[in-house]
């Protein structure tokens, strides 16, 4: 596997994890029994935390790739014709 190849993958895996991140652990202004900020909607979320869940999914990508390079290069499951 090229390093592109290999950085690609892993960019494609964290993608995918960090928005199955997303909804996890929100809390919307209504569900929380806080006042609503004005201008927003009342599902907006009080604190998203995207920084922890970056973060989370970085370390999720990295553990699911080595996992993928460790199945390719030791043609665990083979992608050669």
């Amino acid at each position: 596997m090229s390093i592109a190849t290999g950085i690609l993958v892993y960019v494609i895996i964290w993608w995918l994890i960090f928005f199955m991140m997303l909804p996890v652990g929100v809390i919307s202004q209504d569900e929380s029994g806080e006042d609503i900020v004005p201008g927003t909607p009342a599902s907006a979320p009080v604190k998203p935390d995207i920084w922890r869940k970056a973060l989370t999914t970085s370390l999720i990508a990295a553990v699911l790739f080595a996992v993928f390079y460790f199945i390719v290069e030791y043609d665990v499951i083979s992608l050669r014709p």
